[in-house]
């Protein structure tokens, strides 16, 4: 059977750091040809215009909690990818903290399997790790797997990583990216006792950001990047929350010679202490939405390039856990479908230019991982493609809201911009609020 082959007419191409019109010729998997003006040579070739849409390549989001398996009743794989899709995100990074965890060889290929199965969009998986775990560590292949994760606060089961020698000797004994997650334990726990003899379990939700305070994340960054320091690894900060942390990370260098990186995650760029009032425990995350200055130092490091990408955390429960007090709501919510639309929102309000999204949420996190032929529209790169309407309003709403959990922490929100396609490895997947070929991902592999 012979390859299809597809013309893309008439496309405004975002790219490395320009955006042009012109034509994208892909045969099977892979982009072919990228040009002014390509006329298809055979009567087999699918002709598709544009129409002056912008073509951007398909978002890789390096941090999203898909809870599959094990609960499954928040989310799975085959809901969550087709959600991501939707959303423009082609590839994405799963977390190890599911259900069993994801902390032997063995329960990290029975998630590939699951993968391999249900998902809509590229995947890879993190290998967690925990305090008497390093000989597994060692194991894992760093052609195939995208990294290591690292509770170092805020973890579930026994993943949190809090005996320093041991995170020495994993911080010595690994070249792969370790992502981490930095809050300080002790300092949580204090501010969290303070409060709760105050109020009981019905905690009010703006002081979330006073448990999970700056002091905690910027104690516990500040430890983890002076380890890397004196160790060498290649470490990834998760979800900065504070403007004080920025100044941890530099500018200096380019992202593929960086030893110490960053993320933001969409919710920290969008939401402040002041939007609690309305959205209560919906917009619960660890670490915490903080203040406005904070929300200003995150921007401010983003577009100067100390942090260098942007990702969901996309991390869903049910609207009755939501619901909950304090103390018994779960931290965290759904986002893939919405991040690229809000970012894109960002653009419209000239927060933010197209090129620098794109930079933050397609090319950096394949630079930073190492992620083989994705993440740009390049001749030779798998045709992971995402077509946007920067003119076509659309409101979130309960019967667009694709996520398991069906409710989202944008829900009311009008976005200007609308995702109309995205192609997974050449192949439709997604077009208008409908799924088509939803078979045709494939397991990320790494150029390392």
């Amino acid at each position: 059977m012979s390859k299809k082959t597809m013309l893309i007419k008439n496309a405004n191409i975002v790219n490395e750091g320009t955006i042009f019109n012109g034509d994208i010729l892909i045969e099977g998997e892979y982009i072919k040809e990228i040009s002014s003006s390509i006329s298809a040579k055979s009567a087999d070739v699918h002709v598709f215009d544009a129409e002056g849409k912008y073509v951007l390549p398909g978002a890789i989001d390096d941090q999203v909690h898909f809870r599959e398996p094990g609960l499954t009743h928040k989310a799975n794989i085959e809901t969550e990818s087709k959600a991501a899709i939707a959303g423009g995100i082609t590839s994405f990074i799963e977390m190890p903290n599911t259900n069993p965890q994801s902390t032997t060889i063995e329960k990290l290929e029975e998630k590939f399997d699951i993968a391999a199965k249900t998902s809509s969009a590229n995947y890879s998986f993190m290998f967690g790790g925990t305090n008497d775990n390093l000989d597994e560590i060692l194991k894992v292949d760093e052609k195939n797997v995208a990294g290591l994760k690292l509770f170092l606060g805020s973890s579930t089961g026994n993943m949190l990583v809090d005996d320093l020698d041991v995170l020495e000797k994993i911080f010595k004994s690994t070249n792969m990216v370790i992502s981490l997650h930095c809050e300080d334990e002790a300092t949580i726990k204090k501010n969290f006792k303070e409060h709760l003899d105050k109020y009981g379990d019905d905690i009010p939700v703006k002081y979330h950001p006073v448990i999970r305070s700056e002091e905690a994340c910027y104690l516990s960054s500040s430890k983890a990047i002076e380890l890397a320091k004196k160790t060498g690894a290649r470490i990834h900060v998760f979800h900065l929350s504070t403007a004080k942390e920025t100044s941890l990370f530099s500018n200096k260098i380019p992202l593929k010679d960086k030893k110490i990186t960053s993320e933001v995650c969409v919710h920290h760029l969008w939401f402040t202490d002041q939007d609690y009032e309305e959205k209560g425990t919906f917009i619960k995350w660890n670490p915490a939405v903080k203040s406005q200055k904070d929300k200003d130092g995150l921007w401010d490091a983003l577009l100067d390039d100390r942090i260098d990408v942007i990702a969901t955390d996309h991390a869903p429960h049910t609207l009755e856990e939501k619901q909950n007090v304090y103390t018994k709501a779960p931290s965290g919510g759904p986002l893939v479908q919405h991040a690229l639309p809000a970012m894109l929102e960002m653009h419209h309000k000239g927060k933010i230019s197209i090129e620098k999204v794109v930079e933050k949420m397609c090319h950096n996190p394949a630079i930073l991982f190492q992620v083989e032929k994705r993440g740009y529209v390049k001749e030779g790169y798998f045709a992971d493609l995402v077509l946007v309407d920067l003119n076509n309003p659309w409101t979130v709403n309960k019967d667009n809201i694709l996520y398991k959990c069906g409710w989202s922490p944008f829900e009311g929100a009008t976005f200007k911009s609308r995702i109309t396609h995205t192609f997974v490895n050449g192949s439709l997947a997604y077009k208008n609020f409908k799924f088509y070929d939803v078979n045709a991902a494939k397991r990320l592999t790494f150029n390392r």
